[in-house]
């Protein structure tokens, strides 16, 4: 908005001209009865974190070791980034912290973007850097990544333990740790702005977020104690303030951003059982957007979209410990104004970092949608979100900003000095994807995409008796409470079979599949090669019950169509799937490339008839132009959406000199008739053309001659499959 601030990526770019999980992943928690010192914090922490889920979840998740990742494009795109964690230095990220509290930094050098020795948002970087480390040991039980991992970890706590003793200035309160004076704090108080000072929580949450991953992805004992007490600074900060004070501060711009704080600070609580966590929590609430969402009141439009959705996990952390309703409505309602109607093709959502209003697709379409953190965030929500209603739209949605936006987030190319990641990624006309970001937000972000791709392969219900299968990635889950190992083979995203295999164990087992929402080309299922009688809905979950026994497979096709997707301001812009992937035309152009397919159609009305493959696998051809899977991760020029040109109604070479005339819906004549595709005949073709040529006259839309003329071109088309 020009009223706004420039962005931060705008700073950025500008100073490159002059500058040289719920708890975790895995299993989630459950507040313990009596407060924990942290000498007993630090005692009992040996090893992962292992906490119950909380009653409010129906569906609880793996850890995040008990999912390997097979062969494929996700775990090529995760091994890129552990060779940039394994590789990385560590007294680079620790620069910042170590020259706030007074010690050696070691003669190295910040990582830079905005992670700098002066930057408003240092130390962000690092939290998110731990976050990083932790997954990839979780994934791997690499001791060298455990051995940085508790380097990074120790190196923190003696940044806290030196602020406190000796900072200049002192913080208030012995747990302060940050890579800045606690200044940044105190002018948010009295309501200072951004650029002056840009997100302190925000990076406060960023270190404490990757503490807590630590402690239960690697059983790092010492993370915990060091971000219980920065838990309890936030509430010697916070708890003292008046409500209109906090809520004033969470509705500045920028400088009250504040990520999830509420939500490390609810699943701090879950660990120690202490009220102040709990207490500083709720400190959070921004409770003019609260209420609204909580109302199903969309005010949305041109507020700053990554400030805003982490809060909504934190309030539905904080329905799982108050069982306060408004906290999981608001989460429910937030959900639903961005999926779908702020959500472009590829999953992501926003333009400039800001929401725009509802439903303005075409209309928003430029270089900077779909900031990479948003979609990061939106994901989150959205499995937490199926924990509590194993909605399958929820991971219809995960499914889709996971396989179009994530996995095209990671350039295809080696590097150990840059996650090479994406910030923006633009929707609009000829675009190109930019990659790079160290020391951003999407940086950050970006480091722990790509090391946590099975994090929601599966879940199970919580009594254990069912095991959800959401998305059809190659991977082995290791589920020791029943004995089961279970080995899933898959091409994905690339079309093929998905196989099952029951590695070990034994038992009975209510098996759910996925069955995605795009999947109305048939999804079929086989036990040991055979079929079962089973309807399969697009858009649900497909049960089988059965005791399985070791050696049992269970295979799912379910094939992909070519399909369209309409924007839903301007039905005549429109992006081309396969299946569940977005593919994107390449094109040095910078305008709207014009698309026409229906003078191809033949009864069967598939895109197939224009679209044709090209040779490489998930690559097509179409008015001369080739169509390729988003995710592949290069810097081609592209068209996410394209402009659909169907002027006059034409069937094959018989062409009817008839303006394809829009009803009120924004749906041609065209449009309507082949959505009735497939027929079995020319001759109930020809039917369909007549009957709907008729309504297009009853509403004014056709003259009586051209009404003939068109159902004259049906006949004379003698259209076949």
């Amino acid at each position: 908005m020009s009223s706004q601030p420039p962005t931060r990526r705008r700073l950025l770019t500008l100073a490159a001209g002059t500058a040289a999980a719920p708890l975790a992943h895995g299993a989630a928690s459950a507040h313990a009865a009596t407060d924990v010192a942290p000498t007993a914090i630090a005692a009992r922490a040996t090893t992962v974190a292992s906490v119950s889920a909380p009653p409010t979840w129906f569906v609880v998740p793996f850890a995040l070791d008990q999912v390997t990742l097979g062969n494929g494009v996700f775990r090529q795109k995760r091994d890129l980034m552990l060779e940039y964690a394994r590789t990385y230095p560590a007294d680079r990220i620790l620069a910042v912290f170590r020259a706030n509290a007074g010690l050696d930094t070691r003669g190295a050098r910040p990582p830079g973007g905005w992670e700098t020795s002066d930057g408003n948002l240092r130390g962000h970087y690092g939290g998110h850097f731990l976050t990083l480390i932790a997954q990839a040991y979780a994934d791997t039980r690499e001791s060298a990544l455990k051995t940085k991992l508790d380097h990074l970890v120790g190196a923190l706590g003696e940044c806290q333990k030196a602020l406190a003793q000796s900072g200049s200035p002192r913080p208030s309160h012995p747990g302060y740790l940050a890579a800045y004076p606690e200044t940044q704090f105190i002018l948010l108080e009295s309501y200072t702005t951004y650029p002056t000072i840009w997100a302190p929580y925000y990076t406060c949450h960023k270190i404490m977020r990757g503490l807590l991953d630590a402690h239960t992805l690697a059983g790092n004992g010492e993370a915990l104690e060091i971000v219980s007490k920065m838990g309890d600074w936030v509430h010697s900060r916070l708890g003292r303030l008046p409500k209109a004070q906090l809520e004033r501060m969470w509705s500045i711009y920028i400088a009250g951003e504040y990520g999830g704080m509420n939500e490390v600070m609810t699943d701090l609580y879950a660990l120690t059982g202490r009220a102040e966590h709990l207490a500083a929590a709720r400190c959070f609430d921004n409770t003019a957007l609260l209420d609204a969402c909580a109302e199903d009141r969309d005010i949305l439009d041109g507020r700053h979209a990554n400030q805003h959705i982490p809060q909504f996990t934190g309030y539905l952390r904080l329905f799982d410990h108050t069982g306060e309703e408004e906290y999981a409505a608001a989460a429910r309602n937030f959900w639903g104004m961005v999926a779908g109607p702020r959500t472009y093709s590829l999953g992501g959502t926003g333009q400039g970092e800001m929401f725009r209003a509802r439903n303005a697709i075409a209309a928003t379409l430029d270089d900077k949608n779909a900031e990479t953190c948003a979609t990061y965030n939106t994901l989150k929500l959205s499995r937490q979100l199926f924990f509590h209603e194993p909605d399958p739209a929820y991971m219809d949605h995960y499914e889709r900003g996971l396989t179009n936006h994530i996995l095209a987030s990671r350039r295809d190319t080696r590097s150990t000095t840059s996650p090479l990641v994406t910030y923006f990624v633009g929707m609009g006309p000829g675009v190109v994807r930019e990659y790079d970001n160290t020391g951003t937000c999407c940086g950050g972000t970006g480091m722990e995409n790509h090391t946590k791709y099975q994090d929601s392969v599966y879940f199970r219900s919580a009594d254990g008796s069912t095991l959800y299968v959401n998305l059809y990635l190659a991977s082995t889950l290791r589920w020791p409470e029943r004995g089961f190992v279970i080995e899933q083979t898959s091409d994905y995203p690339a079309e093929g079979v998905r196989t099952l295999t029951f590695r070990e164990g034994s038992g009975v087992l209510d098996l759910k599949l996925r069955v995605p929402f795009w999947a109305t080309g048939g999804f079929t299922v086989t036990v040991n090669g055979v079929r079962q009688r089973v309807v399969a809905e697009s858009g649900s979950y497909l049960a089988l019950s059965r005791n399985w026994q070791r050696g049992d497979r269970v295979s799912i096709s379910a094939p992909y169509r070519l399909r369209i997707e309409r924007a839903l301001d301007d039905p005549t812009v429109q992006s081309v799937f396969h299946g569940p992937v977005l593919l994107v035309a390449q094109s040095q152009e910078q305008g709207f490339r014009m698309f026409s397919f229906y003078k191809d159609f033949r009864l069967r009305g598939d895109l197939a008839d224009a679209i044709r493959p090209e040779g490489r696998p998930m690559h097509f051809t179409t008015h001369g132009m080739t169509l390729a899977p988003f995710f592949v991760g290069d810097d081609i020029r592209y068209h996410a959406y394209f402009r659909r040109s169907e002027p006059v109604v034409v069937f094959g070479a018989a062409n009817s000199g008839v303006p394809n005339r829009t009803r009120a819906d924004g749906l041609t004549f065209l449009d309507v008739l082949w959505a009735q595709a497939p027929f079995e005949t020319s001759a109930r073709f020809v039917g369909a053309v007549r009957a709907l040529a008729d309504t297009w006259l009853s509403d004014g839309l056709f003259t009586r001659a051209e009404r003939d003329r068109v159902v004259a071109a049906a006949v004379g088309a003698n259209l076949r499959n």
